[in-house]
């Protein structure tokens, strides 16, 4: 068997064990973002270190856990912090918490993430629905022999961000008057922040915003079949030549200030979302 396929099977293996719950949609939270958890019925809280074979966050505000529950009488899970490629992982692991939702039961998926602002229009605290992505800077996770009992060998990523989903969170801000721009999100490695030519590299490419995470789910999660929507907060207006040097702490401060915004929009979203599903 597949080392990869064979990791995830012996990890949902495990925590069927220490859970029966069964989503039917998954959240990852984001840098600053992770007490939206906080908000939901918890039914069920499992540690990412107490799963056989899991990779474990190492940075220091991920909570690094998923959380069983119900927003409303929607059965969920959320993931209380995620795992990037910059913290050594191979890029199989750090889709593996993905991956594993999906066999638990999520059909739906919504990436969060704190992102810099490349395009002239974004500003700290303004959200940003994702309509594409770009790929190009990090290792595909579907790189290697194919899972085939996950999905294709070379699927489609025409519409890796499902419209109906999008659909239902663009309904969910308008409803909010919670103002939502659209755009591409491009993932680059970190953990460094950008350099001011490697933001008018990604201007140029055609990105809206620049982060270290979302992209590399995104494409493991279409490629099974989930259908995936993507919400940035922008935490920071990416570097500029003599601009202010950017730093962690800031990101910090604009996802406490956009903590109730984003709270309402996820809420309403997730509930317009399940509500949908036949």
């Amino acid at each position: 068997m597949n080392p990869v396929y064979s990791k995830l099977l012996l990890c949902y293996e495990h925590i069927r064990k220490l859970t029966d719950f069964q989503p039917i949609l998954g959240l990852v939270l984001g840098s600053g973002l992770g007490t939206f958890a906080d908000t939901i019925k918890v039914e069920t809280l499992v540690n990412y270190r107490d799963i056989e074979g899991f990779p474990v966050s190492t940075v220091s505000e991920h909570k690094g856990r998923y959380v069983f529950g119900y927003l409303q009488d929607f059965p969920i899970v959320i993931m209380q912090g995620r795992v990037h490629y910059y913290e050594g992982y191979s890029m199989q692991d750090v889709v593996l918490p993905i991956r594993l939702m999906k066999l638990l039961g999520a059909r739906y998926l919504i990436l969060t993430n704190a992102a810099g602002g490349i395009h002239d229009s974004l500003r700290p605290g303004d959200f940003l629905l994702l309509r594409d992505h770009i790929s190009s800077f990090i290792p595909s996770p579907l790189i290697g022999p194919n899972l085939d009992e996950l999905g294709t060998r070379f699927p489609d990523m025409s519409n890796v961000y499902d419209n109906d989903v999008s659909d239902a969170i663009k309904a969910a801000a308008m409803e909010l008057s919670i103002p939502l721009k659209e755009g591409v999100y491009i993932q680059l490695t970190g953990p460094s922040f950008e350099t001011p030519a490697e933001i008018t590299m990604c201007k140029r490419l055609g990105a809206d915003a620049v982060g270290m995470s979302t992209v590399c789910e995104a494409i493991a999660a279409h490629h099974m079949g989930m259908k995936v929507a993507g919400i940035s907060m922008i935490s920071n207006v990416a570097c500029k030549v003599g601009g202010p040097a950017l730093s962690l702490e800031e990101v910090k401060e604009t996802a406490v200030l956009a903590e109730e915004s984003f709270h309402k929009l996820i809420a309403n979203s997730i509930i317009k979302i399940c509500s949908n599903i036949k």
